[in-house]
């Protein structure tokens, strides 16, 4: 009997990764599959190409301002609450931008998608993370990453068949019925939580401040290079993140705050965070220049430079969940460790070969960083969220997932900033474009060796 009990158990834990999986999935592919349909919508809707780029925008910025208040949200309500709370809102928000009628309509209706998508990526490390012990929790965030990785790879090519065969409307359309069905997967297969609610209260002011500043931040960053580092209003969203980010810092020294300070005390937990924050800030810079190499310096068209791109989440997907046993076994420093070196040396491989290196040889390149990628995040998402006790674990979710989207935004900012001043001062057209791509995949390779400190200045290493 007790034999038929543990493999229910076990069976049951593995239907939560795949109901996870699912979300995870969702999620990241809605976050680049609109990146491709951005031309077609701006025809569409006869919009501007910087009007239009805010379908994009706007959802990354709503992410990242509301994960750390989703995440404490989950500590105090139930994970389980939240998460079929964000399926719903994210399959309601899907089919409202299938029927939108304007570029702002879209624009808006994306936010309700957005705050769905937040749910699902704030809850799911903390369910995961309870739901399998901790002998086999590194596992399962890989594979969580494989479904991150996958997403992200057939968002493109998927949202490009889609929209040609049938229409843009029907690459939101389709989340509907996947996720109505995942929906009632995870009512049934994810364990209930009720939270600390009744001892611990939400902390409103804290969310508040925490949101307006990292979106003013986010938005800086994000525009900086297009309007200007020096401009006013990069100044003046600079300023105003900063204030507001240091009165949050503040007000979490109360009791019951949304952000628990004294999670980083703990030198792995903080190792952790600026590790993955500067992990990904090297590959979106990445994804930011390489593009303009492969099309405009190369004369490839979308769909053959989109090919070689896949070449870094491919090996991505595969490494992710191997490293994650791995770190079950061994531990995470040294895995984690070992994926920044890769990837340091990935892009000043990239870096030396973009010039005359075959096509060929910078699908290596993206190959060597995906492995150093795959490597490292699974390990290390293993360390942050081992590190959190367990009444903490929707804010380790959330402090994860935000130093994950604004290392995005930041990788972007940092490759857009040394792109534009490196290419303005080469005369030559085609020669100041390979030389911005250089120097910011070497200026990324410098920070794959900070985030190499970071993860190595972990104070134990858990197995």
């Amino acid at each position: 009997m007790q034999s038929t009990d543990q493999s229910a158990e076990w069976a049951n834990r593995w239907w939560v990764l795949v109901t996870v999986g699912v979300g995870t999935f969702m999620s990241a592919l809605d976050g680049s599959v609109v990146n491709t349909l951005l031309p077609v919508l701006a025809r569409a809707f006869d919009a501007s190409v910087a009007g239009i780029e805010w379908v994009t925008t706007v959802y990354l910025l709503v992410i990242s301002g509301l994960l750390l208040s989703v995440g404490r949200a989950g500590d105090l309500y139930g994970h389980k609450r939240l998460y079929l709370g964000g399926f719903v809102l994210f399959v309601a928000g899907s089919a409202l931008c299938g029927l939108a009628w304007s570029a702002r309509a879209l624009i808006g209706l994306r936010v309700i998608q957005a705050l769905g998508a937040a749910m699902l990526m704030a809850t799911a490390p903390a369910i995961l993370t309870r739901s399998f012990p901790a002998n086999q929790r590194g596992r399962a965030l890989g594979a969580q990453g494989t479904f991150t990785y996958l997403g992200l790879t057939a968002g493109p090519s998927l949202g490009g068949w889609l929209a040609s065969a049938v229409g843009w409307r029907a690459v939101f359309y389709i989340n509907v019925p996947v996720g109505a069905i995942a929906i009632v997967l995870a009512w049934r297969v994810i364990g209930r939580d009720h939270g600390a609610q009744g001892r611990e209260r939400f902390d409103v002011i804290g969310a508040m401040l925490f949101t307006a500043g990292l979106v003013a931040l986010l938005v800086a960053l994000n525009q900086g290079h297009a309007w200007g580092w020096t401009s006013p209003p990069t100044l003046v969203l600079l300023a105003g993140a900063a204030v507001l980010l240091t009165a949050f810092l503040r007000a979490e020294r109360r009791s019951s705050p949304m952000l628990d300070l004294s999670l980083f005390d703990d030198r792995q937990f903080s190792g952790a965070t600026v590790s993955a924050l500067l992990n990904y800030a090297c590959v979106f810079a990445v994804l930011f220049v390489l593009p303009f190499l492969l099309i405009q310096g190369r004369g490839l068209d979308a769909a053959h430079a989109g090919l070689i791109l896949t070449a870094q989440p491919i090996v991505m997907a595969v490494v992710a969940p191997i490293s994650g046993t791995l770190s079950d076994r061994i531990g995470s420093r040294g895995p984690a460790v070992t994926g920044m070196v890769i990837l340091a040396a990935g892009l000043a491989f990239l870096g030396s070969v973009v010039s005359r290196g075959s096509l060929t040889m910078i699908a290596a390149g993206l190959a060597v960083i995906g492995l150093g990628v795959g490597t490292f995040v699974s390990p290390n998402n293993n360390a942050l969220m081992g590190a959190a006790p367990r009444n903490r674990q929707g804010i380790a979710a959330g402090v994860l997932a935000t130093a994950r989207n604004v290392g995005m935004v930041l990788g972007v900012g940092l490759a857009g900033a040394v792109f534009t001043t490196v290419a303005g001062r080469s005369s030559s057209g085609a020669d100041a474009l390979v030389a911005g791509v250089r120097a910011s995949l070497f200026t990324a390779a410098g920070v794959a060796v900070l985030g190499t400190i970071a993860a190595a200045l972990t104070s134990r290493d858990d197995t």
